[in-house]
C-alpha cells in the first residue's frame, strides 16, 4: 500500500468527519464573539442528530434522494428555536452561561432518549436509508494525484462546510453585521452607545450557534451513525468547543481546528487498516480525539485570549 493510496483513505475520512466539527465550531464562534459562552454545543447537536434520523425516517418514501438535506435544514430549525432555551436563559435573566450549557446537553440528551423510547419503544431509533451519497466531484476529482486524495469518495456537505467557513469569516469580519456582533462581545457598553441593540445582537447570536449547531449534528447521524441513540453524538460537541478555542474565535482558525480533530477520528477508525498505524494499540488510536480535546481545551497550543465580555451578562446602564 503506497502512501498517496493511504492518503485517499485517511483524507477524505478526515473531512468527512471534520465538517460537523466544522458546522459547530462556526455556530460557538457567532455566539461567543457576541459575548454569551456557549457549553451547550453539545446538547444542540443532539437535538439536530434526533431530529434529521427522525425526519429521514419519517419522510424518507416521499422525499426520495432529497430527504437528508431536507432533514438537515429541519433539525437547523429545530435546534435554533431549542437555543433560544440558553439565550433566554444567559441573556434576559442573566444565569450562569456556563450552568445554562450543561443544563441545555442534560436536558436535550434526557428528551431525545425519552421520544426515542416513546416513539420506536427501543434505545436506539432504525437505521436510515437516505443518506449523503459520497461521490467524485466533476473536473475536480480528475486532477492528478490531488483529485483522488482530495476529491474522490466524498459527500458535497463536507465541502459545504468547508466553504462555509470562508463565508462566515467574510460575514463576521468584512460586513456591518459581523461587526455589531464581535462589539457586543468585546464592548457592549461603547456598542450600546452607537445604537447597537446589544440583546437583539446577542440573541442572534446564540440563536445561529443554535441553527449551526443543529447542521452540524445532523450531518454527523446522517453520514456517520446513520441512527440516533445514547452514543450519537459522543463528545463532537465538545471537540467543536475546543476547536473554536483552538482556532482563537476565528472562523477559518476554528476550521483548522476541526480538520486537525477529524483527522484524529479519522485515525482512529481507519487507522488499524493502515501499515502505519496498524502496531499501534487500538486504545491509543480511540483516546487520541479526546486527548488532542483536552489539549485544546487547556490552552497547552498557544494562547488563545477570548472576546474581552465574553460570559459577562450586560445590564444597560450600568458601569
Amino acid at each position: 500500500m503506497d502512501f498517496l493510496h493511504v492518503l485517499s483513505i485517511i483524507v477524505p475520512a478526515m473531512i468527512a468527519l471534520a465538517a460537523p466539527l466544522i458546522f459547530t465550531a462556526l455556530g460557538g464562534v457567532f455566539s461567543e464573539r457576541s459575548g454569551v459562552v456557549n457549553i451547550g454545543l453539545e446538547g444542540l447537536m443532539v437535538i439536530g442528530a434526533f431530529v434529521a434520523i427522525v425526519f429521514n425516517l419519517a419522510f424518507a418514501d416521499q422525499l426520495g434522494a432529497a430527504t437528508p438535506w431536507v432533514a438537515v435544514l429541519v433539525a437547523m430549525v429545530v435546534s435554533m428555536l431549542f437555543s433560544v432555551l440558553h439565550a433566554v436563559a444567559s441573556i434576559s435573566f442573566r444565569a450562569d452561561q456556563v450552568v445554562s450549557g450543561v443544563a441545555l446537553n442534560f436536558l436535550a440528551l434526557g428528551s431525545t432518549l425519552f421520544l426515542v423510547k416513546l416513539i420506536y419503544d427501543k434505545g436506539q431509533t432504525d437505521f436510515i436509508q437516505k443518506s449523503f451519497s459520497k461521490v467524485d466531484i466533476p473536473l475536480l476529482s480528475d486532477i492528478p494525484v490531488i483529485g483522488k486524495i482530495f476529491f474522490s469518495n466524498v459527500s458535497y456537505i463536507s465541502y459545504i462546510a468547508i466553504l462555509l467557513a470562508f463565508l462566515v469569516w467574510y460575514m463576521i469580519y468584512k460586513t456591518p453585521f459581523g461587526l455589531r456582533i464581535r462589539s457586543v462581545g468585546e464592548h457592549p457598553m461603547a456598542a450600546d452607545t452607537m445604537g447597537v441593540n446589544v440583546t437583539k445582537m446577542r440573541y442572534l447570536g446564540v440563536m445561529i450557534s443554535g441553527a449551526f449547531a443543529g447542521i452540524g449534528g445532523a450531518v454527523h447521524a446522517s453520514t456517520v451513525t446513520l441512527d440516533f441513540s445514547h452514543s450519537t453524538i459522543n463528545g463532537q460537541g465538545f471537540m467543536a468547543l475546543a476547536a473554536m478555542i483552538f482556532g482563537k474565535w476565528h472562523p477559518l482558525g476554528a476550521m483548522g481546528a476541526a480538520l486537525f480533530f477529524g483527522l484524529a477520528q479519522s485515525l482512529s477508525i481507519v487507522g488499524a487498516s493502515l501499515p502505519f498505524f496498524k502496531d499501534i494499540p487500538s486504545v491509543y488510536l480511540l483516546i487520541a480525539p479526546y486527548v488532542l480535546t483536552i489539549i485544546a481545551l487547556t490552552g497547552f497550543i498557544g494562547r488563545a485570549d477570548a472576546p474581552k465580555a465574553l460570559g459577562t451578562p450586560y445590564i444597560k446602564g450600568k458601569r
